[in-house]
Protein backbone atom coordinates (compact mmCIF):
# COMPACT_ATOMS: atom_id res chain seq x y z
CA UNK A 1 0.00 0.00 0.00
CA UNK A 2 1.97 3.55 -1.15
CA UNK A 3 1.18 6.86 0.96
CA UNK A 4 -1.58 8.23 -1.40
CA UNK A 5 -3.68 4.45 -0.57
CA UNK A 6 -3.09 4.67 2.70
CA UNK A 7 -3.88 8.26 3.51
CA UNK A 8 -6.97 7.53 1.48
CA UNK A 9 -7.71 4.78 4.15
CA UNK A 10 -7.03 7.11 7.26
CA UNK A 11 -9.12 9.19 6.00
CA UNK A 12 -11.91 7.06 5.67
CA UNK A 13 -11.47 5.43 9.30
CA UNK A 14 -11.86 9.11 10.29
CA UNK A 15 -15.34 9.30 8.11
CA UNK A 16 -16.16 6.00 9.55
CA UNK A 17 -16.15 7.46 13.09
CA UNK A 18 -17.79 10.73 11.88
CA UNK A 19 -20.75 8.83 10.93
CA UNK A 20 -20.88 6.82 14.26
CA UNK A 21 -21.08 10.22 16.39
CA UNK A 22 -17.56 11.75 16.54
CA UNK A 23 -18.04 15.09 17.36
CA UNK A 24 -14.66 16.41 15.36
CA UNK A 25 -12.30 14.85 12.81
CA UNK A 26 -9.22 15.98 14.59
CA UNK A 27 -10.04 14.84 18.18
CA UNK A 28 -10.85 11.61 15.85
CA UNK A 29 -7.66 11.57 13.96
CA UNK A 30 -5.86 12.24 16.95
CA UNK A 31 -7.13 9.22 18.68
CA UNK A 32 -6.01 6.78 15.89
CA UNK A 33 -2.62 8.01 15.61
CA UNK A 34 -1.76 8.17 19.95
CA UNK A 35 -3.48 4.34 19.59
CA UNK A 36 -0.95 3.26 17.15
CA UNK A 37 1.98 4.76 18.87
CA UNK A 38 1.08 3.56 22.03
CA UNK A 39 0.52 -0.38 20.23
CA UNK A 40 4.34 0.02 18.71
CA UNK A 41 5.66 1.04 21.97
CA UNK A 42 6.45 4.75 21.13
CA UNK A 43 4.52 6.09 24.09
CA UNK A 44 2.56 4.61 26.69
CA UNK A 45 -1.12 4.28 27.48
CA UNK A 46 -2.33 7.64 25.62
CA UNK A 47 -5.39 10.04 27.38
CA UNK A 48 -7.33 12.05 24.24
CA UNK A 49 -7.51 15.90 26.45
CA UNK A 50 -8.42 18.44 24.04
CA UNK A 51 -7.98 21.68 25.08
CA UNK A 52 -7.83 25.18 23.08
CA UNK A 53 -7.11 28.77 24.60
CA UNK A 54 -5.49 31.54 25.19
CA UNK A 55 -3.26 33.10 28.55
CA UNK A 56 -2.16 36.00 28.31
CA UNK A 57 -1.10 37.03 24.60
CA UNK A 58 -0.12 32.93 24.10
CA UNK A 59 -2.29 31.19 22.30
CA UNK A 60 -2.24 27.33 23.94
CA UNK A 61 -3.12 23.99 22.22
CA UNK A 62 -3.15 20.52 23.44
CA UNK A 63 -4.57 17.03 21.93
CA UNK A 64 -3.68 14.71 24.61
CA UNK A 65 -0.96 13.54 26.72
CA UNK A 66 1.05 9.92 28.05
CA UNK A 67 2.33 9.58 31.26
CA UNK A 68 4.40 6.87 32.37
CA UNK A 69 3.43 4.32 34.96
CA UNK A 70 6.00 5.96 37.72
CA UNK A 71 4.98 9.51 36.53
CA UNK A 72 8.55 10.06 35.02
CA UNK A 73 7.93 10.23 31.62
CA UNK A 74 5.61 13.10 29.93
CA UNK A 75 4.65 12.97 26.39
CA UNK A 76 2.18 15.60 25.08
CA UNK A 77 0.54 15.58 22.01
CA UNK A 78 -0.63 19.02 19.93
CA UNK A 79 -2.52 17.54 16.39
CA UNK A 80 -2.61 19.70 13.06
CA UNK A 81 -5.44 17.76 11.19
CA UNK A 82 -6.25 18.92 7.57
CA UNK A 83 -8.74 16.41 5.92
CA UNK A 84 -6.57 16.70 3.54
CA UNK A 85 -7.13 13.36 0.64
CA UNK A 86 -3.92 13.52 -1.53
CA UNK A 87 -0.29 13.85 -0.02
CA UNK A 88 0.13 17.31 0.93
CA UNK A 89 3.31 19.36 2.57
CA UNK A 90 2.71 21.31 6.19
CA UNK A 91 4.90 23.98 6.23
CA UNK A 92 7.82 23.80 9.06
CA UNK A 93 6.76 27.14 10.26
CA UNK A 94 2.99 25.68 11.02
CA UNK A 95 4.33 22.58 12.61
CA UNK A 96 7.12 25.23 14.89
CA UNK A 97 3.55 27.05 15.80
CA UNK A 98 2.04 24.09 17.24
CA UNK A 99 4.58 23.05 19.00
CA UNK A 100 5.33 26.59 20.54
CA UNK A 101 1.12 26.37 21.57
CA UNK A 102 2.14 22.97 23.56
CA UNK A 103 4.77 23.99 25.25
CA UNK A 104 3.39 27.22 26.43
CA UNK A 105 1.04 25.03 27.93
CA UNK A 106 3.64 23.02 29.68
CA UNK A 107 5.97 26.04 31.15
CA UNK A 108 2.40 27.44 32.40
CA UNK A 109 1.63 23.86 34.03
CA UNK A 110 5.18 24.08 35.34
CA UNK A 111 5.25 27.03 36.68
CA UNK A 112 2.10 26.86 38.50
CA UNK A 113 -0.51 29.19 36.64
CA UNK A 114 -2.62 27.29 33.94
CA UNK A 115 -4.56 25.67 36.90
CA UNK A 116 -5.99 28.59 38.85
CA UNK A 117 -7.16 29.71 35.24
CA UNK A 118 -9.34 26.47 34.42
CA UNK A 119 -12.18 25.65 35.57
CA UNK A 120 -12.19 22.95 38.51
CA UNK A 121 -14.39 20.30 37.69
CA UNK A 122 -12.39 20.15 33.97
CA UNK A 123 -10.20 17.40 33.03
CA UNK A 124 -7.68 19.77 31.41
CA UNK A 125 -7.44 20.93 35.17
CA UNK A 126 -6.63 17.78 36.97
CA UNK A 127 -4.00 17.59 34.21
CA UNK A 128 -2.23 20.63 35.04
CA UNK A 129 -2.52 19.89 38.49
CA UNK A 130 -0.81 16.92 37.95
CA UNK A 131 2.18 18.33 35.95
CA UNK A 132 2.66 21.01 38.53
CA UNK A 133 2.68 18.26 41.12
CA UNK A 134 5.16 15.91 38.93
CA UNK A 135 7.74 18.33 37.01
CA UNK A 136 10.72 18.05 38.99
CA UNK A 137 10.64 14.59 38.96
CA UNK A 138 10.03 14.38 35.29
CA UNK A 139 13.48 12.69 33.80
CA UNK A 140 11.91 12.42 30.15
CA UNK A 141 9.79 15.21 28.16
CA UNK A 142 8.84 14.88 24.16
CA UNK A 143 6.35 17.07 22.46
CA UNK A 144 4.63 15.12 18.97
CA UNK A 145 2.89 17.16 16.24
CA UNK A 146 0.42 14.82 14.62
CA UNK A 147 -0.51 15.34 11.41
CA UNK A 148 -2.10 14.11 8.36
CA UNK A 149 -0.24 15.92 5.92
CA UNK A 150 3.80 15.35 5.29
CA UNK A 151 6.36 17.09 7.11
CA UNK A 152 9.66 18.12 5.58
CA UNK A 153 11.42 18.12 9.45
CA UNK A 154 10.13 15.03 11.71
CA UNK A 155 12.06 16.60 14.74
CA UNK A 156 13.14 20.35 16.09
CA UNK A 157 16.05 21.10 18.37
CA UNK A 158 15.69 19.94 21.48
CA UNK A 159 13.88 22.96 24.05
CA UNK A 160 14.67 23.64 27.87
CA UNK A 161 11.23 24.22 29.82
CA UNK A 162 11.62 24.91 33.21
CA UNK A 163 15.18 23.33 33.56
CA UNK A 164 13.51 20.11 32.00
CA UNK A 165 15.27 19.28 28.53
CA UNK A 166 12.28 18.98 26.02
CA UNK A 167 12.64 16.60 22.89
CA UNK A 168 10.74 17.63 19.62
CA UNK A 169 9.19 15.40 17.21
CA UNK A 170 6.55 15.35 14.20
CA UNK A 171 4.65 12.37 13.49
CA UNK A 172 3.41 12.94 10.00
CA UNK A 173 1.19 11.16 7.75
CA UNK A 174 4.50 9.82 6.01
CA UNK A 175 6.15 8.12 9.24
CA UNK A 176 2.66 6.95 10.03
CA UNK A 177 2.88 4.90 6.96
CA UNK A 178 6.29 3.53 7.19
CA UNK A 179 5.24 2.19 10.36
CA UNK A 180 2.17 0.61 9.20
CA UNK A 181 3.64 -0.83 6.16
CA UNK A 182 6.23 -2.14 7.56
CA UNK A 183 4.59 -3.34 11.10
CA UNK A 184 7.64 -2.14 13.07
CA UNK A 185 9.06 1.71 13.71
CA UNK A 186 12.74 0.34 14.03
CA UNK A 187 13.33 0.88 10.53
CA UNK A 188 14.00 4.69 11.22
CA UNK A 189 17.01 3.88 13.59
CA UNK A 190 20.17 4.20 11.90
CA UNK A 191 23.50 4.68 13.41
CA UNK A 192 26.99 5.50 11.40
CA UNK A 193 29.37 4.20 14.28
CA UNK A 194 32.15 5.96 11.86
CA UNK A 195 30.30 9.02 12.26
CA UNK A 196 29.41 8.97 16.19
CA UNK A 197 32.07 7.07 17.32
CA UNK A 198 35.10 8.02 15.06
CA UNK A 199 36.03 4.52 13.30
CA UNK A 200 33.71 1.02 13.24
CA UNK A 201 33.50 -0.80 16.56
CA UNK A 202 36.30 -3.69 16.61
CA UNK A 203 33.92 -6.80 16.45
CA UNK A 204 34.10 -10.64 16.38
CA UNK A 205 31.41 -11.35 13.32
CA UNK A 206 30.13 -14.69 13.48
CA UNK A 207 28.34 -15.38 9.99
CA UNK A 208 24.96 -17.49 10.60
CA UNK A 209 24.85 -21.55 9.90
CA UNK A 210 20.97 -20.62 8.85
CA UNK A 211 18.88 -17.97 7.34
CA UNK A 212 17.77 -16.26 10.77
CA UNK A 213 20.22 -14.07 11.76
CA UNK A 214 24.01 -13.39 11.88
CA UNK A 215 26.14 -12.55 14.98
CA UNK A 216 28.68 -10.22 16.03
CA UNK A 217 30.06 -9.29 19.69
CA UNK A 218 31.92 -5.85 20.23
CA UNK A 219 32.03 -2.87 23.15
CA UNK A 220 30.15 0.34 22.25
CA UNK A 221 31.47 3.18 23.65
CA UNK A 222 29.07 4.81 26.29
CA UNK A 223 29.44 7.86 24.76
CA UNK A 224 27.85 6.65 21.51
CA UNK A 225 25.15 4.90 23.53
CA UNK A 226 24.46 8.50 25.02
CA UNK A 227 24.41 10.14 22.12
CA UNK A 228 22.03 7.29 20.55
CA UNK A 229 19.73 7.60 23.16
CA UNK A 230 19.84 11.54 23.50
CA UNK A 231 18.51 11.08 19.56
CA UNK A 232 15.84 8.24 19.71
CA UNK A 233 14.52 8.67 23.38
CA UNK A 234 12.52 5.42 24.06
CA UNK A 235 12.62 4.64 20.48
CA UNK A 236 15.88 2.99 20.97
CA UNK A 237 14.58 0.19 24.19
CA UNK A 238 12.95 -2.64 21.31
CA UNK A 239 9.23 -2.75 20.88
CA UNK A 240 8.93 -5.71 22.93
CA UNK A 241 10.28 -3.99 26.12
CA UNK A 242 8.36 -1.15 28.30
CA UNK A 243 11.21 -0.27 30.18
CA UNK A 244 11.97 2.27 33.22
CA UNK A 245 13.92 4.33 32.92
CA UNK A 246 14.50 6.09 36.29
CA UNK A 247 17.19 5.52 39.03
CA UNK A 248 14.91 6.69 41.77
CA UNK A 249 14.54 3.12 44.18
CA UNK A 250 16.23 0.68 41.61
CA UNK A 251 19.17 -1.12 42.74
CA UNK A 252 20.78 -2.05 39.46
CA UNK A 253 20.01 1.24 38.34
CA UNK A 254 21.54 3.19 41.21
CA UNK A 255 24.71 0.40 41.15
CA UNK A 256 25.13 1.48 37.79
CA UNK A 257 25.24 5.48 38.24
CA UNK A 258 27.63 4.57 41.19
CA UNK A 259 29.75 2.82 38.95
CA UNK A 260 29.54 5.48 36.21
CA UNK A 261 30.69 7.99 38.90
CA UNK A 262 33.53 6.19 40.91
CA UNK A 263 35.15 3.31 38.76
CA UNK A 264 34.33 4.20 34.74
CA UNK A 265 37.16 2.05 33.83
CA UNK A 266 35.93 -1.24 35.86
CA UNK A 267 32.17 -0.50 34.27
CA UNK A 268 32.87 -3.22 31.42
CA UNK A 269 33.84 -5.78 34.42
CA UNK A 270 31.10 -4.88 36.17
CA UNK A 271 28.51 -4.54 33.44
CA UNK A 272 26.54 -7.92 31.82
CA UNK A 273 26.27 -5.84 28.59
CA UNK A 274 23.36 -5.08 26.28
CA UNK A 275 21.69 -7.29 23.51
CA UNK A 276 20.82 -5.31 20.40
CA UNK A 277 18.64 -6.71 17.19
CA UNK A 278 19.29 -4.84 14.03
CA UNK A 279 17.59 -5.31 10.39
CA UNK A 280 20.85 -4.63 8.95
CA UNK A 281 24.98 -4.16 9.10
CA UNK A 282 27.84 -3.05 7.12
CA UNK A 283 31.38 -3.67 8.18
CA UNK A 284 34.49 -1.68 7.80
CA UNK A 285 38.33 -1.92 9.19
CA UNK A 286 38.72 -0.06 12.35
CA UNK A 287 42.77 -0.82 11.30
CA UNK A 288 45.40 -4.04 11.14
CA UNK A 289 42.81 -5.46 9.08
CA UNK A 290 39.95 -6.66 11.68
CA UNK A 291 36.25 -6.31 11.07
CA UNK A 292 34.69 -3.33 12.18
CA UNK A 293 30.88 -2.52 12.80
CA UNK A 294 30.52 0.82 10.50
CA UNK A 295 26.85 1.15 9.99
CA UNK A 296 23.37 -0.46 11.05
CA UNK A 297 19.52 -0.39 10.40
CA UNK A 298 16.99 -1.14 12.53
CA UNK A 299 18.72 -1.50 15.65
CA UNK A 300 16.48 -1.81 18.71
CA UNK A 301 17.88 -2.92 22.33
CA UNK A 302 16.21 -6.02 23.68
CA UNK A 303 18.24 -6.13 26.58
CA UNK A 304 20.22 -3.38 28.25
CA UNK A 305 17.31 -0.58 28.56
CA UNK A 306 18.09 0.04 32.07
CA UNK A 307 22.08 0.53 31.21
CA UNK A 308 21.23 2.57 28.36
CA UNK A 309 18.75 4.65 30.12
CA UNK A 310 21.32 5.07 33.15
CA UNK A 311 24.22 6.09 30.90
CA UNK A 312 21.54 9.06 29.63
CA UNK A 313 20.40 10.29 33.07
CA UNK A 314 23.64 10.00 35.22
CA UNK A 315 25.30 12.09 32.77
CA UNK A 316 22.91 14.64 32.38
CA UNK A 317 22.37 14.85 36.01
CA UNK A 318 26.61 14.91 36.67
CA UNK A 319 27.90 16.38 33.59
CA UNK A 320 31.48 16.40 34.91
CA UNK A 321 31.60 12.61 34.25
CA UNK A 322 33.88 11.02 31.82
CA UNK A 323 32.32 8.90 29.55
CA UNK A 324 35.90 8.48 27.65
CA UNK A 325 36.89 5.76 29.35
CA UNK A 326 33.68 3.85 29.32
CA UNK A 327 32.72 0.37 27.45
CA UNK A 328 29.52 -1.56 27.20
CA UNK A 329 29.83 -4.87 25.78
CA UNK A 330 27.16 -5.79 23.50
CA UNK A 331 26.05 -8.38 21.95
CA UNK A 332 24.65 -7.43 18.00
CA UNK A 333 21.72 -10.46 16.59
CA UNK A 334 21.32 -9.15 12.30
CA UNK A 335 17.94 -10.32 11.61
CA UNK A 336 17.32 -12.32 8.51
CA UNK A 337 14.45 -13.81 8.40
CA UNK A 338 12.13 -13.02 5.42
CA UNK A 339 9.09 -14.14 7.11
CA UNK A 340 7.65 -11.31 9.57
CA UNK A 341 6.39 -13.73 11.37
CA UNK A 342 8.79 -15.68 11.94
CA UNK A 343 10.81 -12.91 12.71
CA UNK A 344 8.95 -11.31 15.34
CA UNK A 345 9.04 -15.08 16.65
CA UNK A 346 12.75 -14.53 16.99
CA UNK A 347 12.95 -11.69 18.14
CA UNK A 348 10.28 -12.32 21.42
CA UNK A 349 12.15 -15.09 22.17
CA UNK A 350 15.87 -13.40 22.21
CA UNK A 351 13.88 -10.71 24.38
CA UNK A 352 12.47 -13.52 26.74
CA UNK A 353 15.81 -15.72 26.93
CA UNK A 354 17.89 -12.28 26.86
CA UNK A 355 15.88 -10.00 29.67
CA UNK A 356 16.48 -11.41 33.17
CA UNK A 357 15.81 -7.70 34.78
CA UNK A 358 13.96 -5.56 32.01
CA UNK A 359 10.42 -5.76 32.18
CA UNK A 360 9.54 -7.40 28.72
CA UNK A 361 5.72 -6.67 26.72
CA UNK A 362 3.92 -10.07 27.49
CA UNK A 363 1.60 -9.20 24.53
CA UNK A 364 4.79 -9.90 22.32
CA UNK A 365 6.29 -12.75 24.15
CA UNK A 366 2.73 -14.95 24.18
CA UNK A 367 2.82 -14.69 20.40
CA UNK A 368 3.21 -18.36 19.81
CA UNK A 369 1.15 -19.48 23.03
CA UNK A 370 -1.03 -22.37 22.03
CA UNK A 371 -4.23 -19.85 22.85
CA UNK A 372 -3.26 -16.89 20.05
CA UNK A 373 -2.16 -19.60 17.92
CA UNK A 374 -5.76 -21.47 17.96
CA UNK A 375 -7.64 -17.55 17.97
CA UNK A 376 -5.38 -16.93 14.83
CA UNK A 377 -6.38 -20.66 13.03
CA UNK A 378 -10.19 -20.07 14.20
CA UNK A 379 -10.24 -16.53 12.67
CA UNK A 380 -8.39 -17.80 9.05
CA UNK A 381 -11.47 -20.86 9.15
CA UNK A 382 -14.39 -19.46 10.39
CA UNK A 383 -16.59 -16.87 8.03
CA UNK A 384 -19.16 -14.74 9.23
CA UNK A 385 -22.72 -15.68 8.46
CA UNK A 386 -22.68 -14.01 5.05
CA UNK A 387 -20.38 -16.96 4.10
CA UNK A 388 -17.66 -14.45 2.56
CA UNK A 389 -15.86 -11.71 4.96
CA UNK A 390 -14.06 -12.98 8.17
CA UNK A 391 -12.53 -11.00 10.98
CA UNK A 392 -8.57 -11.17 11.13
CA UNK A 393 -6.33 -11.48 14.45
CA UNK A 394 -3.23 -10.51 14.40
CA UNK A 395 -1.14 -12.92 16.15
CA UNK A 396 2.39 -11.07 14.99
CA UNK A 397 2.59 -7.60 14.92
CA UNK A 398 2.18 -6.20 11.35
CA UNK A 399 0.67 -9.69 10.05
CA UNK A 400 -2.53 -7.82 8.70
CA UNK A 401 -0.72 -5.82 6.54
CA UNK A 402 1.76 -8.88 5.60
CA UNK A 403 -1.50 -10.60 4.75
CA UNK A 404 -2.34 -7.41 2.26
CA UNK A 405 0.76 -7.37 0.63
CA UNK A 406 1.35 -11.30 0.02
CA UNK A 407 -2.34 -12.05 -1.26
CA UNK A 408 -3.39 -8.24 -2.63
CA UNK A 409 -1.00 -8.82 -5.74
CA UNK A 410 -3.07 -7.06 -8.08
CA UNK A 411 -5.43 -3.99 -7.63
CA UNK A 412 -8.75 -6.40 -7.74
CA UNK A 413 -7.35 -9.00 -5.71
CA UNK A 414 -6.01 -6.29 -3.03
CA UNK A 415 -10.07 -4.76 -3.25
CA UNK A 416 -11.79 -8.26 -2.47
CA UNK A 417 -9.50 -8.86 -0.01
CA UNK A 418 -10.25 -5.98 2.01
CA UNK A 419 -13.74 -6.21 1.42
CA UNK A 420 -13.78 -9.93 2.69
CA UNK A 421 -11.38 -9.13 5.49
CA UNK A 422 -11.89 -4.76 6.66
CA UNK A 423 -9.32 -3.07 8.88
CA UNK A 424 -12.31 -2.95 11.18
CA UNK A 425 -12.10 -6.33 11.27
CA UNK A 426 -8.91 -6.50 12.89
CA UNK A 427 -7.73 -7.81 16.05
CA UNK A 428 -4.74 -7.36 18.11
CA UNK A 429 -4.08 -9.63 21.06
CA UNK A 430 -4.07 -6.60 23.58
CA UNK A 431 -7.22 -5.75 21.92
CA UNK A 432 -8.82 -8.74 22.41
CA UNK A 433 -7.58 -8.98 26.01
CA UNK A 434 -9.27 -5.78 26.72
CA UNK A 435 -12.79 -6.65 25.85
CA UNK A 436 -12.34 -9.99 26.80
CA UNK A 437 -11.62 -8.59 30.85
CA UNK A 438 -13.99 -5.82 30.32
CA UNK A 439 -16.52 -8.50 29.90
CA UNK A 440 -15.14 -10.24 32.81
CA UNK A 441 -15.97 -7.43 35.21
CA UNK A 442 -12.42 -6.11 35.65
CA UNK A 443 -12.77 -2.40 34.17
CA UNK A 444 -10.09 -1.39 36.83
CA UNK A 445 -7.38 -3.90 35.00
CA UNK A 446 -8.66 -2.66 31.41
CA UNK A 447 -8.17 0.70 33.12
CA UNK A 448 -4.02 -0.17 33.68
CA UNK A 449 -3.77 -0.05 30.24
CA UNK A 450 -3.36 -2.80 27.19
CA UNK A 451 0.23 -4.65 28.27
CA UNK A 452 -0.37 -4.74 32.19
CA UNK A 453 -4.14 -6.10 31.18
CA UNK A 454 -2.58 -8.39 29.04
CA UNK A 455 -0.48 -9.53 31.56
CA UNK A 456 -3.28 -10.26 34.17
CA UNK A 457 -4.69 -11.67 31.19
CA UNK A 458 -2.55 -14.13 30.42
CA UNK A 459 -1.95 -15.02 33.70
CA UNK A 460 -5.72 -16.13 33.95
CA UNK A 461 -4.49 -18.44 31.28
CA UNK A 462 -1.72 -20.31 32.93
CA UNK A 463 -1.89 -23.90 33.37
CA UNK A 464 -3.17 -24.99 36.31
CA UNK A 465 -1.94 -28.13 38.07
CA UNK A 466 0.28 -28.85 35.28
CA UNK A 467 -2.93 -29.31 32.90
CA UNK A 468 -3.16 -26.22 30.28
CA UNK A 469 -6.15 -24.51 29.55
CA UNK A 470 -8.65 -26.22 26.96
CA UNK A 471 -8.30 -24.25 23.72
CA UNK A 472 -11.36 -21.72 22.32
CA UNK A 473 -13.58 -23.32 19.94
CA UNK A 474 -15.57 -22.10 17.28
CA UNK A 475 -18.33 -21.36 19.38
CA UNK A 476 -15.64 -19.30 22.16
CA UNK A 477 -14.80 -17.70 18.68
CA UNK A 478 -18.14 -16.45 17.73
CA UNK A 479 -18.77 -15.44 21.71
CA UNK A 480 -15.29 -13.23 21.44
CA UNK A 481 -16.17 -11.83 18.39
CA UNK A 482 -19.54 -10.63 20.12
CA UNK A 483 -17.84 -9.23 23.07
CA UNK A 484 -15.56 -7.13 20.59
CA UNK A 485 -18.48 -5.91 18.70
CA UNK A 486 -20.08 -4.97 21.76
CA UNK A 487 -17.01 -3.09 23.05
CA UNK A 488 -16.33 -1.31 20.24
CA UNK A 489 -19.72 -0.25 19.35
CA UNK A 490 -20.21 1.44 23.00
CA UNK A 491 -16.66 2.88 22.31
CA UNK A 492 -18.34 4.96 19.11
CA UNK A 493 -20.97 5.28 20.28
CA UNK A 494 -19.63 7.06 23.56
CA UNK A 495 -17.13 8.59 22.40
CA UNK A 496 -18.98 11.95 21.23
CA UNK A 497 -20.61 11.88 24.71
CA UNK A 498 -17.90 13.01 27.24
CA UNK A 499 -15.01 15.50 26.28
CA UNK A 500 -12.11 13.08 27.83
CA UNK A 501 -11.49 9.77 30.07
CA UNK A 502 -13.92 7.93 27.14
CA UNK A 503 -11.97 4.85 27.50
CA UNK A 504 -12.20 4.60 30.93
CA UNK A 505 -15.98 5.41 30.98
CA UNK A 506 -16.25 2.97 28.14
CA UNK A 507 -14.19 -0.30 30.49
CA UNK A 508 -16.67 0.44 33.52
CA UNK A 509 -19.99 1.04 31.43
CA UNK A 510 -19.46 -2.88 29.33
CA UNK A 511 -18.12 -4.51 32.73
CA UNK A 512 -21.52 -2.78 33.98
CA UNK A 513 -23.48 -4.03 31.16
CA UNK A 514 -21.78 -7.55 31.54
CA UNK A 515 -22.51 -7.11 35.30
CA UNK A 516 -26.93 -6.11 35.09
CA UNK A 517 -27.56 -8.17 31.55
CA UNK A 518 -24.30 -10.60 31.36
CA UNK A 519 -25.63 -13.84 31.48
CA UNK A 520 -29.44 -12.64 29.77
CA UNK A 521 -27.04 -11.03 26.23
CA UNK A 522 -27.63 -13.38 23.35
CA UNK A 523 -23.77 -13.21 21.85
CA UNK A 524 -25.20 -15.65 19.09
CA UNK A 525 -27.84 -12.91 18.17
CA UNK A 526 -24.91 -10.44 18.20
CA UNK A 527 -22.32 -12.92 15.98
CA UNK A 528 -25.42 -13.86 13.39
CA UNK A 529 -26.13 -10.00 12.85
CA UNK A 530 -22.31 -8.69 12.79
CA UNK A 531 -24.23 -5.75 14.78
CA UNK A 532 -25.38 -4.35 18.19
CA UNK A 533 -28.93 -3.01 18.29
CA UNK A 534 -29.40 0.10 18.45
CA UNK A 535 -32.11 -0.45 21.86
CA UNK A 536 -28.91 -2.36 23.46
CA UNK A 537 -26.56 0.79 22.30
CA UNK A 538 -29.37 3.45 23.92
CA UNK A 539 -28.94 1.34 26.88
CA UNK A 540 -25.32 1.66 27.01
CA UNK A 541 -25.30 5.14 26.43
CA UNK A 542 -27.97 6.02 29.57
CA UNK A 543 -25.42 3.50 31.79
CA UNK A 544 -22.08 5.50 30.52
CA UNK A 545 -23.47 8.80 31.48
CA UNK A 546 -24.60 7.65 35.37
CA UNK A 547 -21.00 5.71 35.11
CA UNK A 548 -19.30 8.81 34.05
CA UNK A 549 -21.15 10.79 37.09
CA UNK A 550 -20.25 8.06 39.59
CA UNK A 551 -16.16 7.93 38.18
CA UNK A 552 -16.05 11.76 38.73
CA UNK A 553 -17.82 12.23 42.29
CA UNK A 554 -16.13 9.19 43.67
CA UNK A 555 -12.71 10.24 42.28
CA UNK A 556 -12.19 13.00 45.45
CA UNK A 557 -10.77 15.23 42.67
CA UNK A 558 -7.76 12.50 41.52
CA UNK A 559 -7.24 12.42 37.60
CA UNK A 560 -9.84 10.16 36.35
CA UNK A 561 -7.56 8.17 34.20
CA UNK A 562 -5.37 7.20 37.33
CA UNK A 563 -8.47 6.74 40.00
CA UNK A 564 -10.11 4.24 37.50
CA UNK A 565 -7.13 1.85 37.88
CA UNK A 566 -7.91 0.98 41.66
CA UNK A 567 -10.09 -1.52 42.95
CA UNK A 568 -11.61 0.75 45.49
CA UNK A 569 -12.62 2.83 42.05
CA UNK A 570 -14.08 -0.46 40.87
CA UNK A 571 -15.91 -1.25 44.15
CA UNK A 572 -17.47 2.36 43.60
CA UNK A 573 -18.66 2.11 40.19
CA UNK A 574 -19.71 -1.79 40.85
CA UNK A 575 -22.21 -0.87 43.67
CA UNK A 576 -23.71 1.75 42.60
CA UNK A 577 -27.76 2.30 41.71
CA UNK A 578 -28.21 2.51 38.41
CA UNK A 579 -31.38 3.26 36.40
CA UNK A 580 -33.23 -0.18 35.23
CA UNK A 581 -32.67 -1.46 32.03
CA UNK A 582 -35.24 -0.94 28.50
CA UNK A 583 -37.57 -3.51 28.38
CA UNK A 584 -37.06 -3.33 24.52
CA UNK A 585 -33.33 -4.66 23.56
CA UNK A 586 -33.67 -7.42 21.85
CA UNK A 587 -30.19 -9.15 22.41
CA UNK A 588 -32.11 -10.67 26.22
CA UNK A 589 -33.65 -13.45 26.29
CA UNK A 590 -36.39 -13.89 28.01
CA UNK A 591 -37.58 -15.61 31.25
Amino acid sequence: MNLPEFLSETQAAVRSQMRDGALYEELVFSSIVMDHMSEIGMTFEPVECHFEGKVGNANLRLSGYSLSEESDQLDLFVSLYANVDVPTPVPDAETQKAVEQCLRFLQLCAEGKMAPKLDPSSDVRSLAETLQAIYDDLEQIRVYVITDRVAKSKSFKTRDIGGKAVRLEVMDIERLHRHWSEGKPRDELIVDFVEVSGVPLPCVFVPGENDDYDYALTAIPAEALRLLYEKFGARLLEANVRSFLSVKGKGVNAGIQNTLRSAPERFMAYNNGIVIVADEMRLGKPGEGSAGIAWLKGLQIVNGGQTTASIYFTKKKYPDIDLSRVRVPAKIIVMRAQDSAKEEALVSDISRFANSQNAVRQSDLSANKPFHVEIEKLSRSVYCPDGVSQWFYERAAGSYNTLLVREGTTPSKLKALKDAIPTARRITKTDLAKYITAWDRKPDIVSLGSQKNFDKFMAGLTPVDGQDAPLPTVVDFKAMIAKTKIYRDAQKRLRPMFPAFQANVTAYTVSLLAEKLGDRIDLDRIWAKQAVSPELLAQIAVWAKEVNDVLHSSSGGKMVSEWAKRPECKDAVMGANYSSPAANIPEIRQG
